[in-house]
């Protein structure tokens, strides 16, 4: 079964992906600190999902991130008006950042994305 994990503290956010996932045949998990999501990275993770706008440092996070798993892809999302963060992230090296509004629209496809 593929996996997902995401780097975000809003429930909706969370209910929202998970239920899009379990819809799918997906595995999802959840992180909300930089070591947990880590963790979650074994067995084989194929996509992690970043809320820009989470509490604990998610550029710090997708930075670790690149620095241990360069291949992995990574998906951020955030308020379409933040650009100087959306930049912060894209220089991090989140080479997939998108507004809230338009990773929400493509939630299912982002997900179908990584089916074998």
């Amino acid at each position: 079964m593929p996996r997902a994990v995401a780097y975000l503290d809003d429930l909706f956010f969370q209910m929202k992906i998970a239920e899009t996932a379990k819809q799918l045949g997906i595995e999802f998990k959840v992180a909300s600190t930089t070591a947990a999501l880590l963790g979650l990275l074994e067995p084989p993770t194929k996509l992690v999902i970043v809320d820009l706008n989470a509490r604990n440092q998610p550029i710090a996070t997708i930075e670790q991130l690149r620095a241990t798993h360069q291949e992995l892809r990574v998906i951020a999302f955030l308020s379409h008006v933040q650009t100087e963060l959306a930049a912060q992230a894209r220089a991090a090296g989140c080479l997939e950042v998108m507004p809230r509004s338009t990773f929400t629209q493509s939630l299912a496809l982002i997900l179908q994305t990584i089916k074998d």
